[in-house]
């Protein structure tokens, strides 16, 4: 019978022994634990990237203007172009230089992106001296390996730009299918300035 016994409880273990086995299971599991990389959060990311100098805002380029391709122009195509409600009498003292120069632009040597950035610049600057009629100069590329192509990104341009009312390309003295006269719409500022000049005054909003 005593053998019968001890066979029966051949697989059994001590009741501390099983304690014991259990607790190093723990131990086990607690260490892998501490091996495994912690989740990281959006936020604790952010974090992370600010500590380090990380910049992780979107690029957005401030310049609309196109760098994709534009149709193509030939080097000496006159320009014209106004808006709806230009009037007939400014369009034509435009095409014919009659309105003083107050900017003006040269984009001959650059390349179309440096040309671009310099069109905004400049655009930003007419609007802050409160500049009607500028000149930009793009020349006619006529010995270029792709002529006309920075006098064809000029055009393509000017007609992204909202202030932008009528162009046409300039007379000789100024030089003439190589360049181009803008006309930019009046700010309101000097609109109201213009009304306040003839004793008018603009309506309460």
């Amino acid at each position: 019978m005593d053998d019968d016994f001890r066979s029966a409880m051949s697989d059994v273990a001590p009741l501390g022994e099983k304690v014991k086995k259990k607790a190093r299971h723990e131990e086990q599991l607690r260490e892998a634990k501490k091996e495994m990389p912690r989740a990281v959060s959006l936020t604790q990311l952010e974090r992370r990237y600010a500590a380090l100098g990380i910049d992780r805002t979107p690029k957005v380029d401030p310049n609309p203007l196109t760098l994709g391709d534009v149709p193509a122009l030939e080097p000496r195509d006159v320009l014209e172009w106004k808006k709806d409600g230009v009037q007939h009498q400014v369009f034509a003292r435009l095409k014919n230089g009659q309105y003083p120069i107050e900017g003006s632009l040269d984009l001959h040597r650059l390349s179309v992106r440096e040309a671009r950035e310099a069109v905004r610049k400049f655009f930003r600057l007419a609007e802050a001296k409160r500049w009607r009629t500028v000149l930009i100069a793009h020349g006619r590329g006529e010995q270029s390996a792709t002529p006309a192509r920075l006098k064809s990104y000029v055009v393509h341009w000017l007609g992204q730009m909202p202030d932008v009312i009528a162009y046409s390309s300039a007379d000789r003295r100024h030089g003439g299918t190589g360049a181009v006269l803008v006309l930019v719409r009046k700010s309101a500022a000097a609109k109201e300035e213009t009304r306040e000049a003839f004793g008018q005054k603009s309506d309460p909003d």
